[in-house]
């Protein structure tokens, strides 16, 4: 086995090697840039070899600064994690020539699989399933209604050089064909200079599964179940889970067996994940072979006991597999967050800077379960896991360089309803201040019906955020329950407030039993009775059993209302508490009734206009203005770009304008709600 080995990536990814290698008693070596040389991975590695300045394409893509890095470091072998050099086949041709084991596929695989049309030739050379389509110059509408009627409605008519949409159409009868074919073709002519045109099968109520292969040197092969990955935003996935709560144990079979018979015949030894089109009758077909371990590997993990970076390294150290198709079996569900660094009420933009708080939920492992990397038999009832694979740390800092994914949270449950409800209470238990991030969107995705019934598609976010993400508001049960919490947790506050010292005798404060709670619009008066183990909350005809060990100050309160447990997020605001639960940011008021009436006629404190400025919507760095003062602008004109976390964001005008003042120039970085511009 290798001795050493050097991992060419950085954050969480980097981080969940180092602990395979370290179980395996394999050495480590990190690799970093400027931006991360406090990084997590850095810390954990058993050396690191600074490799240049922050942009990627100075320091972590640059082949010859981690050749030297080997070089320097003797390592033996070098793990790409995913992204970055993973699936770049020069670097596995200079690994092969310095004779340092690349923990990844051999180059001719990377290459095949790597090109669109190479890789669906391939895959239809070997059998797997493609979205049928014509390829070829199509020359008038009654050509195109021949194809379409070959492939099957419906079909998608797409302009060979289309793009944004244009020159795209959907058609589900030859009518809809011979009208949109000319359409199409005038459409591409005018914004493309350029009419040809080709048609694919329409694949309807699309699903994204895909599934794990693993194979060696040796000839042997297998897949270990599938992921279902409909959940995401702009083609980036949010949410995984496995196995798929859409597939039957037929389709699995069919797939896998295809994308083992893929693998083979690129001559594949590593794990490598095949991605397919699921429609609504479970028809599947082929888009892409991803050369590399999946950001969303762990819940195959989960489900299967496999060590997916072990068996990466066992393969590429020349072993043979010492798993068969029959060792496979998929056992519980579960699930996958990514936390990303965006803030979804500014729509999802990046958001930087330092972790002024970040506490992820215990991490529980399954276990006994699960022995030499196999589940042994049912999990009992009640036993669950959860993980969350991270490349950053309490204090530590998101970059503006690179991806804005801050960890990767899973749990593991005996049934997709239990790993939800796991899910939901490490989401409310993750603690992440300093930065905006996107937990309060996945909370409401996994209280969302149409996820939880598991019928939903790739288009589920498009379609149910249409406008984007601007909160949750509480079920009504859901209220009562924070209602009757929040009452109780006052309470206790009250009561440490009556024993401070220095009181003048005689004057001892008397905590009351009836309140008025203010929370999502609603008032709702209360009346508490306690004891010495918790507080019977009545809200109106509803009575309530709080149990709770929390104290003031606590971040976290842990509480048990009618014998089920909830976990709220705590934060202090005039009079009450500021409340995160369940995806909702929540003002809680609690007061007395006398309070509460007077509340009533108190102004309401109205924002600041800022409706004549450009506001900078995240940190970041001014990549060019492109108006003057005195310019008069119109709706929708660029106004200037912002750089961030490799993404480049033009602003624009909302309205017709002339600008008065510009504050910032290329180069200058800014902070969030900055002034960048002003207008008349």
């Amino acid at each position: 086995m290798f001795k050493k080995i050097l991992i060419a990536n950085r954050g969480e990814i980097a981080c969940r090697v180092i602990k395979t290698a370290r179980k395996m008693g394999i050495q480590t070596v990190a690799v970093y840039s400027d931006a991360d040389r406090n990084a997590l991975h850095v810390k954990m590695a058993d050396e690191a070899v600074h490799i240049g300045p922050p942009p990627a394409n100075q320091s972590y893509i640059v082949i010859d600064k981690i050749m030297q890095a080997i070089k320097d470091t003797g390592a033996e072998a070098v793990h790409p994690g995913y992204g970055f050099l993973s699936e770049n086949p020069k670097f596995a041709e200079a690994l092969e020539a310095a004779g340092v084991a690349f923990i990844g596929p051999p180059k001719g695989a990377i290459e095949d699989m790597g090109d669109k049309i190479t890789s669906k030739k391939i895959a239809q050379d070997a059998g797997v399933s493609t979205v049928p389509g014509h390829m070829g110059l199509i020359e008038d509408a009654a050509e195109a209604i021949k194809i379409s009627g070959e492939i099957g409605y419906p079909v998608m008519l797409k302009a060979s050089a289309g793009g944004g949409g244009k020159g795209m159409r959907i058609a589900w009868t030859e009518e809809e064909v011979a009208e949109g074919f000319q359409a199409s073709k005038n459409e591409a002519a005018n914004s493309f200079g350029d009419d040809r045109m080709f048609i694919e099968k329409f694949v309807t109520q699309p699903r994204h599964i895909e599934i794990q292969v693993l194979c060696d040197s040796h000839g042997n092969g297998i897949y270990l179940g599938e992921r279902e990955c409909s959940i995401q935003r702009r083609n980036q996935k949010v949410i995984e889970e496995a196995p798929s709560p859409f597939l039957d144990e037929a389709t699995r079979k069919a797939m896998g067996e295809q994308s083992v018979a893929l693998a083979k015949a690129v001559g594949y030894a590593s794990a490598g994940t095949v991605e397919f089109i699921v429609d609504g009758d479970r028809n599947f077909y082929f888009l892409e072979m991803n050369t590399r371990l999946q950001v969303e590997h762990p819940v195959t993990e989960l489900i299967t006991g496999v060590d997916l970076v072990e068996q990466m390294i066992r393969v590429a150290n020349g072993e043979k597999l010492t798993l068969t198709q029959d060792d496979v079996t998929l056992t519980g569900w579960a699930m996958e967050s990514r936390l990303y660094a965006e803030d979804p009420y500014r729509g999802f933009l990046p958001s930087i800077g330092r972790l002024t708080t970040y506490r992820p939920p215990a991490e529980v492992a399954a276990g006994p379960l699960v022995t030499n990397g196999k589940w042994q038999g049912d999990a009992p009832e009640g036993v669950h896991a959860v993980r969350n694979d991270t490349g950053v740390y309490d204090g530590g800092e998101i970059s503006m360089y690179y991806d804005p994914m801050i960890a990767k949270l899973c749990t593991w449950a005996p049934t997709r309803a239990e790993a939800i409800e796991e899910m939901r209470v490490a989401l409310d238990s993750f603690e992440v201040e300093g930065i905006g991030h996107n937990i309060p969107f996945l909370s409401a995705v996994y209280d969302h019906e149409k996820f939880t019934s598991g019928n939903m598609t790739t288009a589920f976010i498009e379609e149910e955020y249409p406008d984007g993400f601007d909160g949750v508001d509480l079920a009504a049960a859901d209220i009562t329950r924070v209602a009757a919490a929040c009452a109780a947790m006052h309470r206790v506050a009250e009561i440490r407030r009556t024993r401070v010292t220095g009181r003048m005798g005689n004057h001892e404060r008397k905590v009351g039993s009836d309140w008025v709670v203010t929370l999502q619009g609603g008032s709702h008066p209360v009346v508490i009775e306690a004891d010495k183990t918790g507080a019977t909350v009545a809200i109106g005809s509803t009575i309530h059993r709080v149990e709770s060990d929390w104290t003031p100050g606590q971040p976290l309160a842990r509480v048990t209302i009618d014998g089920a447990p909830m976990v709220m997020k705590v934060g202090k605001v005039s009079g009450g508490f500021r409340i995160r639960y369940r995806g909702a940011d929540l003002k809680v008021h609690v007061r007395s009734s006398r309070q509460a009436e007077l509340a009533q006629l108190m102004p309401e404190k109205l924002p600041p206009d800022t409706s004549r400025m450009l506001l900078c919507p995240m940190p970041g760095l001014i990549v060019k203005v492109d108006v003057e003062v005195g310019d008069e602008v119109q709706e929708g004109q660029a106004l200037c770009t912002v750089e961030a976390m490799k993404m480049e964001n033009i602003l624009r005008a909302e309205k017709k304008a002339v600008v008065t003042k510009i504050n910032a120039g290329a180069g200058d970085s800014l902070a969030v709600d900055d002034v960048i511009m002003e207008f008349e």
